[in-house]
């Protein structure tokens, strides 16, 4: 249920009042163990921080300065406060702001019922994927790749811009399982890559080139495989062209890579027929669609179909949300613009869910001042007080997944899970929930009170998936239909006349971005936290900055000194930690820490900048800052 890859099967018991938990041994993927954040989910479950009553804001958001209400109190607040700002201000000024913090179908789903029927605004979710995806459906129509069980035929993964061994541990041992050879392309030298047979690192931003320069090698090589690109491939001698004008000397200049090296990564992948598993965290960057659109074309070169892993939709969850309970036309606020509507005073009600946007949204000082100059409404509904909860007018207390009927897909791989509840604890589920706002507002609409089970079989009868079934095995695979490419011409497009539509160059182009400041921040998350969730409850963190430390005797910093992170949009002081596994020119801190616990993080200084014709997806990545020895106040 959480927002991670593997989507694991967990067997939970709870006895005597303790929640135990292992992996499920019978699940293909997951195969009966859990990643360390996995195995500490009973400490969260019986954390002492969980919310047990419902909160109303006494004092200014961000203060603290609750008081415990009924749930009869705050429902009713909530629901005068709806209406109100409806009558002074339309439906569309109501946002409901979620995101993947439970990917629970009911979970993630059914509160948007209420906010269909109200004809209310709705997020664009642009923050964690959207660049990728777009960057795909140029090449292949879409962003589904292979199924990862299909690996067992495959001779060598490339891990591009993703710390798999963090975030995706099962894909991993999977690729192991299956005696894969593992390479990574990144920019920091992570534990993905130390555990990989290969490690290609480049700088920041030039993805894009070095792919394009493995293209080159494998065309003038004469690698690929031909009968495929005959007839597969839309654009292939436009493309060859291309390339031809590239030069080797210049793609080894900018990406930091040598040309044997560039040769290198070209012969052994045309020859293994490499698979990609394409991270999200490099297209989260000015230059990220146009990256992963030249990644993209790697596979295909070399006679894949779908060579690929970034995502895997596999059911239709549609009548989860109810679109059809709308009267009015959606209107979808960015993502990317959540401050800039409040700003704009184009949002007066805000309710959130399923996210903790005042930890993991970029430009956060820029989102607490918006939120505390606005007149803005916030209700959050969570299992901990966290940062949003504190800037909220309303903070409603939710259950967890153990204590839920539910079911859940992946990213990743093709089952679907059954969730069902195990224990009973403290706070309503955003269904539940869902349906006490719609009796005190007085709505008579059956879809806002259809129950979890009827929900989540009709779902399951819409994608020919036995009720029985998934109950008896606790999940179930989604067999794969038939797929072909959804893009202009039929075909793989290497001249991507989607991208043309949207004013793109026809193939990935290189381009340099530079910010005020001298070093590129990056902020990848920590192993033992998902985005913000679990740190409050693990306390298992790492708040240092991380440097090279050629970059740091240039600044006078020696390692475990205590240093000030700055640029126009924040500061944050910390200590570094130098080492060389981050390049020059490049610092890291990880992502999304809670400020109400740590006093920051990362996203003081991350930009809010979009990546405008991919989508208007995320720019986290290009992001730019200085670090100097900080002396405490009065010192020296």
């Amino acid at each position: 249920m959480r927002d991670c890859y593997d989507t694991c099967s967990i067997i939970s018991n709870f006895k005597n009042g303790k929640l135990t938990v292992r992996g499920n041994p019978e699940h293909p993927i997951t195969r009966g163990f859990l990643c360390p954040k996995g195995a500490l989910l009973p400490k969260w479950f019986h954390s002492k921080e969980r919310l047990r009553k419902p909160l109303i804001l006494e004092g200014k958001k961000g203060s603290g300065e609750f008081r415990e209400a009924s749930w009869k109190e705050a429902l009713n607040l909530i629901a005068e406060n709806i209406n109100e700002t409806i009558r002074k201000y339309g439906s569309y000024s109501v946002l409901v702001y979620k995101y993947a913090g439970d990917r629970g179908v009911v979970s993630y789903y059914f509160p948007m019922r209420l906010f269909h029927y109200l004809n209310a605004s709705t997020i664009d979710g642009a923050i964690c994927d959207r660049a990728g995806q777009e960057a795909l459906k140029d090449v292949y129509g879409t962003a589904v790749g292979i199924d990862p069980e299909k690996l067992k035929e495959s001779r060598l993964i490339v891990y591009w811009g993703i710390n798999a061994f963090w975030t995706n541990l099962h894909g991993f041992m999977l690729a192991k399982k299956y005696g894969l050879e593992i390479w990574t392309v990144d920019v920091i030298r992570t534990e993905t890559t130390k555990k990989s047979d290969k490690f290609f690192q480049i700088r920041p931003d030039t993805d894009v080139l070095f792919a394009l320069g493995v293209a080159k090698v494998i065309i003038e090589k004469r690698l690929y495989d031909k009968e495929f690109i005959k007839d597969n491939v839309y654009g292939f001698k436009e493309f060859k062209n291309y390339v031809k004008t590239l030069s080797f000397d210049y793609v080894a200049q900018e990406t930091g890579l040598s040309v044997e090296r560039i040769e290198e990564f070209a012969r052994e992948f045309a020859e293994k027929k490499g698979v990609i598993h394409i991270g999200y965290g490099l297209q989260r960057s000015l230059a990220g669609g146009e990256g992963v659109r030249a990644i993209a074309i790697l596979p295909a070169l070399v006679g894949h179909k779908f060579g690929f892993i970034y995502d895997m939709k596999t059911i239709d969850k549609s009548y989860a949300q109810a679109k059809f309970l709308r009267t009015k036309p959606e209107n979808q606020i960015p993502q990317m613009e959540l401050a800039e509507a409040i700003e704009d005073g184009e949002v007066k009600f805000l309710y959130i869910y399923n996210s903790n946007p005042l930890a993991s949204y970029p430009n956060q000082n820029r989102l607490r001042r918006a939120i505390k100059k606005s007149d803005v409404f916030i209700v959050t509904h969570d299992v901990f007080l966290t940062d949003t909860a504190l800037y909220s007018d309303v903070v409603l207390p939710a259950n967890t997944f153990f204590e839920r009927l539910d079911i859940v897909d992946s990213y990743y791989h093709r089952y679907v899970l059954l969730n069902e509840p195990v224990a009973k604890g403290p706070g309503k589920s955003n269904s539940e929930v869902t349906r006490l706002i719609a009796k005190a507002l007085g709505i008579k609409n059956r879809y806002l009170y259809e129950s979890d089970e009827a929900v989540i079989k009709r779902v399951l009868a819409d994608n020919g998936i036995s009720w029985e079934e998934l109950k008896k095995k606790g999940f179930v695979k989604i067999p794969e239909k038939p797929r072909k490419w959804n893009t202009p011409s039929g075909k793989i497009e290497f001249y991507s006349q989607r991208a043309v539509r949207r004013g793109l160059s026809p193939f990935p182009k290189y381009e340099r971005y530079s910010g005020n400041y001298p070093l590129r921040l990056l902020s990848p998350t920590y192993r033992m936290t998902i985005t913000s969730q679990y740190h409050n409850t693990h306390r298992m963190i790492d708040p240092s900055l991380y440097m090279n430390s050629k970059d740091a005797h240039e600044r006078g910093i020696k390692d475990g000194d205590r240093v000030k992170v700055f640029n126009e949009l924040g500061e944050v002081v910390t200590t570094v930690k130098l080492t060389e596994d981050v390049p020059q020119g490049v610092v890291l801190l990880y992502k999304a820490f809670w400020p109400s616990i740590l006093g920051w993080n990362v996203n003081f200084l991350t930009t809010d900048k979009k990546v405008e014709k991919y989508g208007k997806g995320s720019a986290f990545h290009s992001t730019w800052v200085e670090v100097t020895r900080y002396s405490e106040p009065g010192e020296g």
